[in-house]
């Protein structure tokens, strides 16, 4: 999905179609006056909407702060499903991994809802991703990659956890914070999830050693929350997964998109040579 079809589709909902595009992913995401607009890929994704929004009405009820939507229920348009949320103020400043950690506590210390959380399926988009990059990527890198998913995702069914299982966010990065005049507030709810705990935990280790994140700031992250998941034997199979994972997430973009390529590529040669530093650019 393309900025072109998923204006179409805010007209087709009666949203403005002149919005102010914000993020471009597996969502077209739009500012609009007083809401924000959420446009899904395709249908598949009509039920993690729903669900988007169930969690939102949880974490309010639980005293978490979270952003809240603007309207109860999803709508599925024209074959893609929209959701449309309160727009949060103005940032006062950039979110910090600490902040994350102590929102990730509040999480992690909550029982599970009255309505069903799916398991972290990291590597349950990696056929569909890898689908919808087609021809513009080598297909000996497709299937080296669900090789990598199978791996892992048996390896992962395996593990011991340290901490007990329960409700997660699953996508668990400062960009995932807004903070505003009145503090920090968890936003993209859509990968929440009943899992290991370490999912959350595992994502800020690889931010470290894959994206730039400074020593001193994965410390203050890691200070915050109260344990470092490195120290957990599970923490490679978790990381691995999550590389996979997102190796294939950028492969969705190649066939439109020549940093997305070039990106996708680099990634997979570092995972093919077992290069666990090299520097991976957010995408």
């Amino acid at each position: 999905m393309d900025e072109t079809r998923a204006r179409a589709v805010l007209a087709a909902a009666g949203l403005p179609a002149d919005a102010a595009l914000l993020a471009l992913g597996e969502n077209a995401v739009f500012g609009a006056g007083e809401v924000v607009v959420k446009v899904g890929r395709d249908a598949e994704l009509m039920a993690r909407a729903e669900r988007e929004l169930a969690v939102g009405a949880w974490l309010s009820e639980a005293g978490v702060p979270a952003v809240r939507s603007a309207e109860p229920k999803a709508r599925l348009v024209e074959g893609h499903p929209v959701t449309v949320w309160h727009r949060l103020p103005d940032a006062v400043r950039p979110a910090e991994p600490a902040d994350l950690a102590r929102l990730l506590r509040r999480i992690h210390a909550l029982e599970s809802p009255s309505f069903s959380l799916p398991r972290r399926e990291l590597l349950g988009g990696v056929e569909r991703w890898l689908r919808l990059a087609g021809e513009a990527i080598d297909p000996a890198d497709a299937d080296y990659l669900r090789k990598r998913r199978d791996g892992f995702a048996e390896a992962a069914s395996a593990l011991t956890p340290h901490l007990p299982p329960g409700p997660i966010h699953g996508d668990a990065l400062p960009r995932n914070v807004h903070v505003g005049p009145d503090g920090p507030v968890l936003v993209d709810l859509e990968t929440f999830s009943s899992d290991l705990r370490e999912h959350d935990l595992v994502v800020m280790a690889l931010s470290r050693d894959r994206y730039g994140l400074a020593p001193d700031a994965y410390e203050s992250f890691t200070e915050a929350y109260g344990w470092d998941v490195r120290e957990w034997p599970g923490c490679a199979v978790l990381r691995g997964a999550r590389e996979t994972a997102s190796c294939a997430w950028v492969a969705q973009h190649a066939p439109t998109n020549p940093a997305a390529r070039e990106e996708f590529a680099r990634r997979v040669a570092s995972l093919r040579e077992g290069a666990e530093r090299v520097r991976w650019h957010a995408f």
